[in-house]
C-alpha cells in the first residue's frame, strides 16, 4: 500500500492530565447545544430526502428510568446517523400527559393533577436535555393542554357526524382501583392493565363507543402492508382482531325466561356438524344465564363459582388449559335443523367475548366438547367420517374427537353424503331461507369504549338537553375546557359531575338549559394521532396541515417508530384505526401510520422489569452524575442487542466509562495532525478521510497497514449495522477493537512508522463513528481534531472494500472431521493453493502419515477437510 506522507517521529507529551472528566466535557457541550434552539430543527423547505424517526412519547410520571434511556438512545442514534447521511430529519418529543396517575397523585399528595403533571414534564425535559437527546423541542406536544385536546374533541365530533361515535348501554369492564371503565384491550388476563393484581369486574353502564369494528376487515387485511413490523406484533394484532367465518343459528328455548328473551343465538364455524350437537353451552356471564339464575338462587351460586374459576384461569394467562366444569340449567333448546331438544348447560370454558357467548356442543368433532361430554356423560354422536379417495371403499369410524374438515357428512338427514365444505354452504343457506340463522363473519375485536369516569382527561363535547336529547357541542365553542381545582374522590362517578359551573350549560341547538357529559375520553385517544400533530404542532386552525403530513408521512407513514411490544394491541391498533378514519375524511393519504416499527427489549434489574412499583428503578440522574451521559447511553446500547432484554449491571457501565476514557486519552497522548505537523504539506492529506489514501512513493509499514485495515473494517461494520439489524452492541465492540489497534500502534507511531495523516484520519473517523451513540465525547474529539464544521451534519464516513480486506486469512484444517491444525494463506489464495498449504502443514502431515488420502474438501476462505482411510 502507498505511504501517505513522510513519517514524523513524535514524542508523547510528558505529565499531561489524562483524566477523562465527563462532567466538564458534557456541561460544555450542553451549554453550546442549548444556545442554538434550531440545532435539531427539521428544515421547512428542503431538497434532501426526508426521514421521520420517533420514539413513543412517555407518560410524565416524574422521572425517567434507564428503560426510557434505552428506548430514546436507540432513536437518537438513528436520528443522528440519518442527519450525517444527508437526510432532513424530523425527531420530535412530547408528553402523553392525561391519565390516572395524575389523579392518584392528587389524592395522595393533595396536588392538582395539572400542577403535578406540568412539574413532572419540566423535570423530565431537563433529564432528556442532559442526556443529550437531539429533539426538536419547537414541535413539543403536551396532550393535557387545550391547544391539543381541542382537536381530540374536534375529531370526536367528526366521528359522531359519521356514525362512528355512538352511545349505548353495555356491560363494561370496571377496575375497582381505578374506579373507571376499561376497554377490552386494557384487560390483561382478567386484570387491569395498570393494576396487574386487580381482577376486573363487569358492570352495566351507558358508555360512548367508537366503531372500530367498521374497519376490522381492513385492519386485518392491511397487516400485509406492514413488512417493516415485527412478525410477533402482526400476529398479536391478527389474533386480537380475530376474524372467524361461520353461521349464526337460533335455538328456541320454548318460552321467555327473562329480559334476554327466549332464543339462544349460537355462532359456529362448523355448522356441518350441527346434527352431532348434544347440548347447548353458555358462558357464565351470558344474559340468558342471568335470567335463568334469577329464579334459582342455588344455580346463581354455582354460576358465580364458574365465573370465579374463569377469572382465575384468565389471571394465569391460559384459559384454554382450564379444568372444565359445567352446570345443567334444567332448560332445553330446540335444534332448528332436526327439532331435537338439547340440554342447556353453563360451562366455564365458554367465553362471553367470543362469538355470541353460546356454543352448540359437538363432542365427536371438538376436543374441548369431547372432554366436557366425557366428564358429564353426555351423548357423543358421530356425524363426519374421513373422506376416502376410493368411492367403493367402506368408510371406517375414526378415533374421536375427529376434528378435520376433510370429510363426509353422515347421520345428518338430507345433508348426508356432502363434503364438509358443501354442507356448510347448504346448511347456512337453509338457515337463512327458513329464518333461523345466516352465514356471517365475526370478529374478536369489539367497538372501542372510550368513556372514563375520571377527571384528568379530554372532556367529551356532548350536552344533554331535555328537549333535544343528545346534542354535540358546536365546533366554534371548542375546546370544552377541563376546569381546574376539581375535588377528586374515588366515589360518586366522574368528579366533573360535582362541578356545577362545568355541568350546567345551554343547549347549542335550542338555547335551553342542558347538562354536559361528565365522562372524559380514554387517554389512548390522545396517543392515537399525536405523531401527526408533530408535523404541524402550532397550527391553531386545524389539527394539522395535510400538505405537511403528505411530506413527512409519504404514502407509507412514519419512517421508523420505536417503542415497547406491550403497545402492540392497545396503542398500535387504535392509531391504525385513527389513520384510516382520517384518510376517509380526506385529511391524510396514507393507509397506515407507521412504515417500520421496532420493539426494543425491556431493561431488567434484579430479575424483573425495571418498574417503580417493584422498587428496582435505576435513575439516569445517578448514572449521569457518576459516569456521564455518554456512558449511560452507550451502555444501554452495548449491553444487549436492542430487541432483547437488557440485564442491568453497574459493573457494565463502569466498563463503558473506562472505554470512553481510553479513547479520550489516546487523543491527548497523540495530538491531532494539525498540532504535530503545523504547516507540513502532509496536512493537506488529512481530508482524505473517506478512503484513507494519499499520494506517496513508499508502502505503509505493517503497523500502519494494520491500523488502516482496521479503520475501514470498523466503518464497514458500523455502517452495515446501522443500515440493517441495529446490533449496536457489535458496532460498539468494533469501535473498541479499532481503539485497541490504535493503542497497539503507539510504539510505531512514536517511532515515526505511521504516517501522521493516517493517525489524523483514524482520529477523525472515530469521532464520526461515536457521534450517534456518544455525542458529547464525539463532539469534544471532533474539536480536538481541529474540525470546525458541525459534527451533527458532518458526512458519515465511507469505507474502501479493498482497504478493509484482510491480506492473510486463517483456515482450519480437519482430518476426517477432527481439527488438526490452522494454516495461514493469502486472502486471494486459490482452492488449489489452500489445499497444498494444508497438505504441507507439519501437523497435518503427521495426522495423515501412512494413510490414503481419499478426498480433500476445500470450503473457500472457511475450511479444509481431508478424508483419509
Amino acid at each position: 500500500m502507498p505511504q501517505e506522507d513522510k513519517p514524523i517521529p513524535t514524542a508523547r507529551p510528558e505529565r499531561i492530565d489524562e483524566r477523562y472528566d465527563a462532567q466538564r466535557i458534557e456541561q460544555k457541550w450542553t451549554e453550546r447545544w442549548q444556545s442554538d434552539p434550531s440545532l435539531y430543527a427539521a428544515e421547512a423547505h428542503s431538497t434532501k430526502p426526508k426521514f421521520y424517526v420517533l420514539e413513543m412519547l412517555p407518560y410524565p410520571s416524574g422521572a425517567l428510568h434507564m428503560g426510557h434511556v434505552r428506548n430514546y438512545s436507540i432513536g437518537d442514534a438513528l436520528a443522528r446517523y440519518m442527519w450525517m447521511n444527508g437526510y432532513n430529519v424530523l425527531h420530535p418529543m412530547g408528553w402523553d400527559s392525561f391519565g390516572l396517575p395524575a389523579e392518584n397523585a392528587a389524592i395522595k399528595n393533595n396536588t392538582p393533577p395539572r400542577k403535578w403533571t406540568l412539574a413532572n414534564i419540566a423535570a423530565m425535559k431537563v433529564q432528556m436535555k442532559r442526556l443529550g437527546f437531539a429533539y426538536d423541542w419547537s414541535r413539543e406536544v403536551t396532550t393535557c393542554l387545550p391547544e391539543y385536546y381541542r382537536w381530540n374533541q374536534w375529531f370526536f365530533l367528526k366521528l359522531y357526524e359519521l356514525g362512528l361515535a355512538y352511545r349505548k348501554n353495555s356491560k363494561v369492564n370496571w377496575c375497582p382501583v381505578c374506579c373507571t371503565v376499561l376497554a377490552n384491550e386494557q384487560v390483561v388476563n382478567g386484570m387491569c392493565w395498570r393494576h396487574e393484581d386487580t381482577p376486573v369486574e363487569q358492570r352495566e353502564l351507558e358508555q360512548w363507543f367508537l366503531r372500530i369494528t367498521k374497519y376490522a376487515d381492513e385492519l386485518l387485511r392491511d397487516l400485509e402492508k406492514l413488512p417493516g413490523w415485527p412478525e410477533k406484533v402482526r400476529i398479536m394484532q391478527q389474533n386480537w382482531i380475530g376474524r372467524s367465518e361461520g353461521t349464526l343459528v337460533d335455538f328456541d328455548l320454548g318460552g321467555t325466561v327473562g329480559p334476554a328473551g327466549s332464543t339462544i343465538t349460537v355462532f359456529t364455524t362448523r355448522v356441518d356438524t350441527i346434527y352431532g350437537a348434544t347440548s347447548v353451552q353458555l358462558a357464565p356471564e351470558h344474559p340468558i344465564v342471568a335470567d335463568i339464575a334469577a329464579r334459582n338462587p342455588d344455580l346463581r351460586g354455582k354460576v358465580d363459582q364458574l365465573i370465579a374459576e374463569q377469572r382465575r384461569a384468565k389471571e394465569a394467562g391460559d384459559i384454554g388449559a382450564i379444568e372444565k366444569h359445567g352446570i345443567f340449567t334444567g332448560r332445553y333448546a330446540k335444534n332448528p335443523y332436526n327439532g331435537e331438544a338439547l340440554p342447556v348447560w353453563v360451562a366455564n370454558y365458554i367465553l362471553m367475548d367470543y362469538g355470541t357467548g353460546a356454543i352448540m356442543s359437538v363432542p365427536a368433532h371438538d376436543e374441548r366438547d369431547y372432554e366436557f361430554a366425557q366428564k358429564y356423560k353426555l351423548e357423543i354422536r358421530l356425524v363426519i367420517l374421513p373422506q376416502s379417495s376410493d368411492p367403493e371403499e367402506t368408510m371406517v369410524e375414526p378415533p374421536l374427537p375427529f376434528t378435520t374438515k376433510d370429510g363426509i357428512v353422515v347421520n345428518s338427514g338430507e345433508f348426508n353424503g356432502l363434503s364438509c365444505e358443501d354442507a356448510m354452504k347448504k346448511m347456512s343457506a337453509r338457515a337463512e331461507e327458513k329464518g333461523f340463522g345466516k352465514a356471517t363473519v365475526t370478529f374478536r375485536i369489539k367497538d372501542w369504549g372510550i368513556s372514563r369516569q375520571r377527571y384528568w382527561g379530554t372532556p367529551i363535547p356532548i350536552v344533554y338537553c331535555e328537549k333535544d336529547g343528545v346534542v354535540p357541542v358546536a365546533e366554534k365553542d371548542l375546546p370544552v375546557i377541563l376546569p381546574d381545582n376539581v375535588p377528586i374522590t374515588l366515589a360518586g362517578g366522574s368528579p366533573l359531575a360535582s362541578v356545577p359551573e362545568f355541568l350546567n350549560t345551554t343547549c347549542p341547538k335550542c338555547g335551553g338549559p342542558a347538562r354536559r357529559e361528565t365522562d372524559t375520553m380514554d387517554t389512548f385517544v390522545d396517543s392515537s394521532w399525536y405523531f401527526y400533530r408533530y408535523a404541524d404542532a402550532r397550527n391553531d386552525k386545524a389539527p394539522f396541515d395535510s400538505e405537511k403530513i403528505a411530506y413527512w408521512f409519504g404514502k407509507d407513514g412514519i419512517d421508523q417508530y420505536i417503542g415497547g411490544v406491550e403497545h402492540a394491541i392497545l396503542h398500535l391498533i387504535y392509531s391504525r384505526f385513527w389513520t384510516k378514519f382520517m384518510r376517509d375524511m380526506g385529511l391524510v393519504k396514507n393507509d397506515e401510520p407507521v412504515a417500520r416499527l421496532f420493539t426494543q427489549g425491556m431493561v431488567i434489574k434484579d430479575g424483573a422489569k425495571m418498574s417503580k412499583n417493584l422498587g428496582n428503578v435505576v435513575s439516569p440522574d445517578e448514572m449521569v452524575a457518576r459516569y456521564g451521559a455518554d456512558a449511560a447511553r452507550l451502555y444501554s446500547l452495548f449491553a444487549a442487542p436492542p430487541d432483547r432484554d437488557l440485564d442491568w449491571q453497574d459493573s457494565g457501565i463502569e466498563g463503558i466509562q473506562r472505554f470512553l476514557g481510553r479513547v479520550y486519552r489516546f487523543y491527548l497522548r497523540n495530538p491531532p495532525v494539525e498540532t504535530r505537523l503545523a504547516a507540513s504539506p502532509a496536512a493537506e492529506t488529512t481530508r482524505q478521510a473517506e478512503t484513507g489514501q494519499a499520494p506517496s512513493l513508499q508502502p505503509l509499514s505493517p503497523p500502519a497497514r494494520a491500523l488502516q485495515r482496521k479503520l475501514h473494517q470498523t466503518i464497514q461494520r458500523v455502517s452495515h449495522d446501522f443500515q440493517g439489524r441495529w446490533h449496536f452492541n457489535t458496532c460498539i465492540a468494533a469501535i473498541m477493537g479499532l481503539v485497541n489497534e490504535m493503542y497497539a500502534a503507539e510504539d510505531a507511531i512514536a517511532a515515526g512508522q505511521v504516517p501522521a495523516s493516517l493517525i489524523a484520519n483514524v482520529q477523525r473517523n472515530i469521532a464520526l463513528l461515536l457521534a450517534p451513540m456518544a455525542p458529547y465525547l464525539a463532539h469534544e474529539l471532533w474539536e480536538m481534531a481541529g474540525e470546525t464544521c458541525n459534527l451533527l451534519k458532518a458526512p458519515w464516513p465511507k469505507f474502501d472494500p479493498a482497504l478493509a480486506a484482510e491480506e492473510e486469512i486463517e483456515i482450519p484444517v480437519q482430518v476426517n472431521g477432527k481439527l488438526r491444525s490452522v494454516v495461514v494463506v493469502p486472502a486471494s489464495a486459490t482452492e488449489d493453493q489452500i489445499k497444498q498449504a494444508a497438505l504441507a502443514n507439519e501437523k497435518v502431515k503427521g495426522a495423515i502419515a501412512g494413510k490414503q488420502v481419499v478426498k480433500v474438501i476445500v470450503v473457500p476462505k472457511k475450511l479444509v477437510n481431508i478424508v483419509v482411510r
